[in-house]
């Protein structure tokens, strides 16, 4: 257990702010981290789905070149179904790109917000903390993030917040991957 924080053995020093900032700061961190190790991993798959497609090119065109007959037939079948399938998967990486720049969103956040509680003539300020709640929300890309933003600063709880997002996102089909 660490003896840094004051929580256990707290002195005239200690405040829920300086701590509060503390966990703020280590939840950014956590993501942060995560993030780094993550993308090393969608690099080496993207790379490798990249050359399969290359190589399936390649024996396509092999393929092309020998006589025709049922084999070469199935083979060239094959090669087509499997650059698809290996295409649908690279597809499915943009959500990654998605998950990925909103994490990033929510550490900057969090960054920002423990900036916002540890300066006092910016933590009692209602106009800084509009100004920050504002700065989040233009982040967004997506209508129904800001539809979930807006519900939770209107008071909604997280699981009405989901409902009101998913049903826009119904009516409205704003659950597309966007590339960043």
């Amino acid at each position: 257990m660490t003896q840094n924080s004051k929580t256990f053995t707290p002195d005239l020093d200690w405040t829920q702010i300086r701590e509060t900032v503390k966990l703020l700061n280590l939840s950014a961190g956590q993501v942060e981290n995560i993030l780094i190790t993550a993308d090393i991993s969608v690099n080496t798959l993207t790379n490798s789905f990249t050359s399969m497609v290359e190589h399936m090119q390649t024996i396509y065109n092999h393929l092309q070149d020998l006589e025709e007959s049922t084999s070469r037939e199935d083979a060239l079948q094959c090669c087509v179904e499997t650059s698809g399938h290996i295409q649908d998967s690279i597809v499915a990486f943009q959500f990654y790109d998605r998950l990925q720049q909103c994490l990033l969103h929510v550490t900057a956040n969090l960054k920002g917000l423990s900036s916002l509680v540890e300066s006092p003539g910016r933590l009692y300020s209602p106009f800084e903390w509009h100004k920050f709640q504002m700065e989040i929300r233009s982040h967004y890309t997506m209508e129904s993030e800001k539809i979930m933003f807006d519900a939770i600063l209107n008071g909604k709880t997280i699981e009405e917040a989901l409902v009101i997002k998913q049903t826009f996102e119904a009516e409205h089909n704003d659950d597309d991957i966007e590339l960043f």
